[in-house]
């Protein structure tokens, strides 16, 4: 052992490094856990006492020396390394910082803002769990109606009933208790339906729902608004239509379509091979809805409608699964420019 004590120490005197990794080797090669001194010293435990006498002092300063040269060569890298960083020429550009983009959805969002914001609409907001006069029962929803039951709502409680908002009507009916006529206001948000989740679908998506009451509101107020919105978010030459539809809490009541920008009416998987795809529904604000919320019918009208800023994305942007803006994949999320 005593041969070997010097071989090593001679190896370690001749050691000088200039890198991280061989710096790391050589930690590994004598003085971690499982190097060599450690081999030694375990082999050193096995000897006889007479033995132990000979070889125990060189082995220590073996031990001593193998960490003291390990020392000085990372105080050497240190020194090296600060050196370098300090060496830089200050008359080159600054480097650019790399920042994120703002997330799609975010874009359309502020988008759909700024469009309304310029019609003289306010955005207000709400809560995302809602009791069932909020949700339902002020918006005109029979009993009987389908979205009351379990697999078409994300209950939270029974009696009373507290669940995931399926809409941002909600924030309607708190503003029509809490504001007089005139209201003019959209409030986007986060809204949880129990949906298969496919190319067109979620089970949580994100809804910006519009109001406008005051006297002598008329459907065709409503149009030129929405007729305007889809100009201006999607271009000049879109085609739009309305086509007739059902709502419990508008009479009568609209669903607004544009020709499909991706596959431009030749027909696709997201508009259904039609050549339309429906942005929002529409409609007059239901009297009985202006009723619950303390608002005359007879002296007050109004317009209300909804849209999905997924599906706006989705034309906006040409996107083809919806999917896509959850999943968080950083190749698909660096595509988008933070311009709105």
């Amino acid at each position: 052992m005593q041969e070997l004590i010097t071989k090593l120490s001679e190896e370690v005197n001749q050691v000088s490094t200039t890198t991280k990794d061989s710096l790391e080797s050589f930690r590994l090669r004598f003085i971690s856990k499982k190097g060599q001194i450690a081999q030694l010293f375990e082999e050193f435990k096995e000897m006889s006492g007479e033995e132990k006498k000979k070889v125990g002092k060189a082995l220590n300063e073996l031990k001593k020396l193998a960490e003291s040269k390990f020392k000085e060569l990372q105080e050497q890298l240190d020194s090296k390394s600060s050196a370098a960083a300090v060496d830089i020429d200050l008359s080159l550009p600054p480097v650019a910082d790399a920042i994120g983009n703002l997330h799609p959805l975010n874009l359309t969002r502020y988008k759909i803002i700024q469009i309304f914001e310029r019609l003289g609409f306010n955005v207000s907001d709400g809560p995302e769990i809602e009791d069932d006069w909020h949700n339902f029962s002020a918006l005109n929803f029979p009993d009987n109606h389908p979205a009351r039951e379990m697999q078409d709502t994300f209950f939270i409680e029974k009696n009373p009933d507290m669940l995931l908002r399926t809409h941002t009507s909600n924030v309607q009916i708190r503003l029509m208790q809490k504001q007089k006529p005139p209201i003019r206001s959209i409030m986007p948000g986060r809204v949880y339906r129990n949906e298969a989740i496919s190319a067109r679908a979620h089970c949580f998506f994100h809804q910006v729902e519009g109001l406008y009451v005051d006297k002598n509101v008329s459907f065709a107020d409503l149009k030129q608004t929405l007729y305007h919105f889809a100009k201006e978010m999607y271009g000049k030459d879109i085609q739009i239509r309305f086509r007739p539809s059902f709502f419990p809490f508008t009479e009568p009541s609209a669903e607004i379509d544009i020709s499909c920008l991706i596959c431009h009416g030749e027909g696709c998987t997201v508009c259904k091979h039609s050549g339309w795809v429906e942005i929002a529904g529409s409609g007059m604000v239901h009297p009985n809805v202006l009723k619950n919320c303390g608002i005359d019918p007879e002296e007050y009208t109004g317009f209300a409608f909804g849209m999905g800023i997924e599906r706006v994305t989705q034309l906006r942007y040409r996107v083809n699964d919806l999917r896509l803006y959850s999943e968080n994949d950083i190749r698909f999320l660096k595509q988008f420019k933070s311009v709105i």
